[in-house]
């Protein structure tokens, strides 16, 4: 089975990731993210959604793509060689190369949606200037089903506002668009 999981916030990831991880020993989390998640805890909980990381970083090896924002304890958490700054990403075209090859064979895909420059899609909980567009996204995820197993991924993160759905509208069309890329003959 390939299963889905589509969030609210991003603490939702926990349980997906350590799911796959006690089936995949050899397993890697790709985040696509504003943030870098890494948080001991946060507002009393180590299953906050700013700590999902952390958690992930104890059950699998990570890699961390259009990172731009990160608070002052997780910087000791940050494993410079598999993290792929927003700012780095628009000055490098090597960088999904590079990306893909941290990646163990057994991948799980979490795509935090603040990880889109807010510009392109403004629906999301906590924006930051200076994402990743559409093409971007879809460049690296396509990489990644043509050179990696990816056996389950989440979207999450996405807030619905009712004055806005071009956010709805994209976040649906990527999951389709990961569906078709996973499963294309």
């Amino acid at each position: 089975k390939f299963v889905v999981t589509i969030g609210g916030e991003h603490s939702v990831s926990c349980g997906s990731i350590k799911a796959y991880s006690e089936k995949y020993s050899n397993l890697s989390v790709l985040q696509i993210d504003a943030h870098a998640d890494l948080r001991e805890e946060y507002m009393g909980s180590k299953y906050n959604h700013a700590c999902v990381m952390k958690r992930a970083k104890d059950w699998a090896k990570i890699v961390q793509v259009g990172i731009r924002s990160v608070a002052t304890e997780e910087k000791d958490f940050i494993e410079r060689e598999r993290v792929f700054y927003a700012h780095e990403i628009f000055q490098n075209n090597k960088w999904i190369k590079k990306a893909i090859g941290e990646l163990t064979e057994n991948v799980y895909l979490t795509i935090d949606l603040d990880g889109f420059d807010p510009s392109f899609l403004p629906s999301t909980g906590t924006p930051e200037p200076g994402g990743m567009n559409w093409w971007q996204v879809i460049e690296l995820i396509d990489n990644l089903v043509k050179k990696r197993n990816l056996v389950g991924f989440d979207i999450v993160e996405l807030c619905p506002n009712p004055n806005e759905k071009s956010s709805d509208v994209t976040a649906a069309k990527l999951l389709y668009r990961i569906l078709s890329m996973k499963y294309a003959v």
